[in-house]
């Protein structure tokens, strides 16, 4: 007797777990984390944790909607918002081996220009970033990276 009423309870406990996980539907774990871009210092500090310690909430937050990334190289290279955003979530979890430093170059009511410098073991990469108020949000309008 015990028997059955413990094979009872297991396959109702799988059942409403089944209905529970398909009520939710598919992606519903992929729902978005809003975070809150409401100040320059927030929105700079969101910037850093995506680009170098794998941060993957609120990505497509953060960026505008023209977006834009210049690589100034031997090759220059132009990368799109949606190019970024999908490089960016690739990256979810990774840290970067570096030491970051920020330093605000012009800030306005509505505009903020920031230095990101990135010290790797045998190069740095310099990050001028652009940040913008849109609405009640700071988000990053541009990127322009150079390495040394």
């Amino acid at each position: 007797m015990k028997t059955l009423v413990k094979t009872y309870a297991a396959a109702a406990l799988i059942a409403v777990s089944t209905f529970a996980m398909a009520a939710e539907g598919p992606g519903a774990k992929a729902t978005r984390v809003n975070v809150n871009l409401s100040t320059t210092d927030l929105a700079l500090d969101h910037y850093v944790a995506i680009t170098t310690e794998g941060e993957s909430a609120g990505v497509e937050q953060l960026f505008a909607e023209d977006f834009n990334q210049k690589i100034q190289a031997t090759n220059a290279q132009n990368h799109s918002r949606s190019e970024v955003v999908k490089s960016l979530k690739k990256q979810k979890g990774e840290k970067l081996n570096c030491v970051v430093s920020t330093d605000i170059i012009e800030e306005l009511a509505d505009y903020m220009v920031a230095k990101v410098t990135l010290k790797f073991e045998n190069f740095t990469k310099t990050d001028l970033v652009t940040l913008e108020r849109v609405g009640n949000d700071w988000k990053v309008s541009k990127s322009i990276n150079s390495y040394k």
